[in-house]
């Protein structure tokens, strides 16, 4: 292995735990502010009925189909497909986390 090949993999190395630490506090932030109303409508199409229903059932069936739309999203990236979104991507998995984040809460009797 060359020098200038170690450097290249330690400089990609570094710039992928930038990018991976960058974008986790992109998603703490955002989760952080979440509105589920906002933003649950336009990611998962939620209806107002699915919205005002803040049982454990419903939150983990929001769960589900965030999930589902988050391996879509990733899926669509991974192929490098024209529609792939990297915003709507760090959305819903900002969605992701606040709707665990409150499921854990509603768990725990504090919500």
């Amino acid at each position: 292995m060359t020098a200038a090949f170690k450097s290249d993999v330690q400089t990609a190395r570094m710039l992928r735990e930038r990018a991976r630490r960058a974008t986790g506090r992109a998603i703490s932030a955002g989760a952080q502010i979440y509105n589920r109303e906002r933003d649950l409508t336009r990611l998962i199409h939620a209806s107002p009925t699915e919205l005002a229903d803040s049982s454990a059932v419903m939150t983990r069936s929001i769960l589900a189909r965030l999930a589902r739309a988050l391996r879509s999203e990733r899926n669509r990236g991974r192929a490098g497909h024209w529609t792939y979104d990297l915003n709507r991507h760090i959305a819903l998995r900002q969605a992701y986390e606040a709707e665990k984040a409150r499921l854990g809460r509603s768990l725990a009797g504090k919500d």
